[in-house]
């Protein structure tokens, strides 16, 4: 098969990848604010897996629910598809490798807050990094200040060269940074150098790339969060032209200034070492985290958000706000989809 065919055939699953992602963030939403978490994640989780059975791909999954023996699906390694069972060589489908969250932000959908989205990432094999189930310190920047900050630059010199690079005030900017006590250095160094700040309860990777499109009002995003998640956000960042930069952090590591000193966690360094990532203390760039040359990304509003609105429901159906990316070609959509259960009697409203 020539190279020309199969990029089309990858690029033609970015709309199958949207169902997936439509699917599973109607059902995380049918459970919205019932204060279950639990609940919801596996709601999305069915949903997705589900949906996901008869897409026209030998998938698998490189970022997921976790380990085998702590997630029944969607785990790490989990082979996906209508080619599932085929070997890596057979061209029937395409070789995918797939990073899922089918719902970010769990304890936002069961509150009923604010930014819970389902999201999927794929890309040729090899395309994404196998990332363990860790912490990871990360900085995301839009376009005008790619390759520009450096995650072990002080959080002020990083503020003053971002502020140039989109031409405000550093009184002017807005980070993101998740509400944790880990954060409070970061968040005094903040304050002092005069930047106003978004504390998030939970969802970086929402506010990843809400720091990546102008008009947001969110500039950058800094802080520990999860590793999963920081593939996934270099997956977006590579559609929408931003960056991320980031460093596996060990739970010794956490409340510790400088995230690079020895640890004594050797589990999960044999767990890091067996995905090949062989020095824990390497800074990460988005194509580090996302090699791929084909990316695609799709991601549904579950609950209403800085970028998408949440699933709605009415009497004959219920209405999807998504966000599907291509690299190759390099596309950015908002997808508003009204999925219509009704008779032929049924009034659309747009």
């Amino acid at each position: 098969m020539s190279t020309e065919a199969s990029e089309t055939r990858f690029s033609h699953l970015s709309k199958e990848f949207l169902h997936v992602v439509e699917v599973a963030a109607i059902a995380a939403a049918r459970t919205m604010g019932f204060g279950q978490r639990k609940q919801s994640d596996r709601a999305a989780v069915e949903a997705m897996r589900e949906s996901m059975r008869t897409v026209r791909m030998n998938g698998r999954i490189v970022i997921g629910e976790g380990e085998r023996d702590k997630a029944p699906m969607l785990y790490i390694g989990e082979r996906v598809g209508a080619g599932a069972e085929l070997p890596d060589d057979d061209e029937t489908f395409p070789a995918v490798d797939i990073a899922v969250d089918p719902l970010e932000g769990t304890n936002l959908c069961a509150t009923g807050a604010a930014n819970a989205i389902a999201v999927l990432a794929a890309a040729e094999r090899g395309g994404l990094l196998h990332a363990p189930d860790m912490y990871m310190n990360k900085l995301v920047v839009g376009p005008a200040a790619r390759g520009k900050l450096d995650i072990d630059a002080p959080v002020a010199e990083n503020l003053k060269i971002l502020s140039a690079c989109l031409r405000r005030a550093v009184t002017d900017l807005v980070v993101s940074v998740l509400d944790r006590p880990r954060h409070a250095r970061l968040i005094a160094d903040l304050r002092e150098a005069g930047a106003r700040i978004q504390l998030i309860s939970d969802g970086d990777l929402s506010a990843g790339i809400s720091a990546a499109v102008g008009g947001s009002g969110v500039h950058a995003v800094m802080g520990i969060g999860g590793a999963p998640e920081g593939v996934l956000t270099a997956a977006a960042m590579k559609c929408l032209n931003g960056e991320i930069q980031a460093r596996f952090v060990l739970k010794d590591q956490l409340h510790a200034e400088d995230h690079t000193k020895v640890t004594e966690d050797s589990e999960t360094l044999a767990r890091m070492q067996a995905m090949g990532i062989e020095d824990p203390a390497r800074v990460y760039r988005t194509d580090d985290l996302a090699p791929g040359k084909h990316i695609i990304f799709a991601m549904t509003g579950v609950t209403n958000g800085t970028v998408l609105r949440g699933v709605r429901f009415f009497g004959e159906g219920k209405r999807t706000s998504s966000l599907l990316m291509t690299t190759c070609p390099h596309t950015v959509r908002l997808v508003d989809t009204v999925h219509v259960e009704g008779g032929p009697d049924t009034v659309i409203r747009l």
